[in-house]
């Protein structure tokens, strides 16, 4: 599959152009850049504005996410650069598009544009390198004294399809990357994002957080334990990354809510739910409905059973607590994951209309809980 460019590394390139033609009155175009594994890629500019009078100049990229299913393939990344006064070195502003930091918890401190890290030092590199080359500095080597804007045509409207709003990134996108480059396999952003939500919980003070399934669990864990929208976790199939990383940052009280089909999995001991890397076990229902009390042949029928809901129906239907038991599973597995990390887990299965087919009470390391 075909890698594509993080929104860092498109900044980069777009910035280097625009204070080229600020220091030369010419943009490069390709502008080629240095991603910090040392890969060079080059990129063509899809806008440029050289503005004499203000003493700016802009330049844009539009992002190739290559084959990765990135809300942020095809935006149109700019950057404007003007100069400041002596001393201020590279100072950079969230234009149009790009979100500022609202929350703690975050790698940036609140106030600030959310242009990570990476992508900062990556520009700031390169912005000396052409000042060295094209004596933009006081001193040879030394940091120019520029402003950055970067802006996202659209930005703030592709916002609302990530995390951005719930972590406190208000106003639009981060600039982000770590490499430069986006690898086509969505898992390791989600569970990025995961970490950084986690992050900003605690950050916020929040003693107990929920990951869930998808936005019907959510809406149920907010119902029954009415947590603010920093404690919700996008957990989506990633069980394991939410588990292992409360494990080292840990919160008192972990609630994991999703559907009863997903959670059996958990119960099973799959820390990935997605139905292309684990399927659901009738024969372990079979075995879990024969605890509850269910007789041979209502657990030889959950066996059989088409779907994991069929299963939970039958054993409704005998009176036998399938959803809790599957609950009561899913929480041990989590805590055995936990490995004594001081956090209580409590877990809630639902159906596809939102109710809840399954509870078990919170326990910790050692502690105990009841089924409901």
């Amino acid at each position: 599959m075909r890698p594509g460019w993080t929104t860092g590394a498109c900044a980069t390139a777009a910035s280097t152009a625009a204070y080229t033609a600020l220091l030369t009155g010419e943009f490069p175009d390709p502008v080629t850049i240095t991603l910090p594994k040392g890969q060079t890629p080059s990129f063509a500019l899809a806008v440029e504005e050289l503005d004499a009078g203000s003493g700016s100049a802009m330049a844009g990229v539009v992002k190739d996410a290559g084959d990765d299913p990135d809300v942020t393939h095809g935006a149109l990344i700019r950057a404007r650069v003007r100069g400041l006064s002596p001393g201020s070195g590279v100072v950079f502003k969230a234009g149009p598009g790009v979100g500022t930091v609202t929350r703690p918890g975050l790698p940036l401190d609140v106030g600030e544009p959310a242009v990570n890290p990476v992508p900062r030092q990556m520009m700031r590199e390169h912005l000396t390198e052409v000042a060295r080359r094209y004596g933009g500095a006081a001193e040879p080597g030394a940091e120019p004294d520029i402003e950055v804007e970067i802006s996202v045509d659209h930005g703030e409207e592709i916002a609302r399809s990530t995390w951005n709003p719930r972590l406190g990134i208000l106003g639009g996108l981060s600039i982000l990357g770590t490499t430069g480059i986006v690898v086509p396999y969505s898992c390791s952003a989600w569970i990025d994002s995961i970490r950084r939500g986690v992050d900003v919980a605690r950050a916020a003070g929040r003693t107990h957080v929920a990951g869930c399934t998808g936005a019907t669990s959510e809406k149920v864990a907010v119902a029954l334990h009415h947590l603010p929208e920093d404690a919700l976790l996008d957990m989506g199939d990633f069980a394991g990354a939410v588990l292992k990383y409360v494990r080292r940052h840990p919160v008192d009280r972990l609630t994991i809510c999703g559907g009863f089909a997903k959670l059996s999995k958990l119960a099973a001991g799959h820390l990935d739910l997605h139905s292309a890397r684990s399927q659901v076990d009738k024969g372990f229902l079979a075995e879990l409905a024969r605890q509850g009390g269910a007789d041979e042949a209502l657990a030889e029928a959950v066996a059989g059973a088409n779907t994991g809901l069929a299963a939970l129906q039958l054993c409704t239907a005998a009176g036998v607590p399938l959803g809790d038991l599957v609950a009561a599973r899913a929480r041990d597995e989590s805590l055995a994951v936990l490995r004594g990390a001081p956090v209580a887990v409590d877990v809630i299965c639902i159906d596809r209309a939102g109710m809840v087919v399954g509870r078990a009470e919170p326990r910790g390391p050692g502690g105990s809980g009841r089924r409901r």
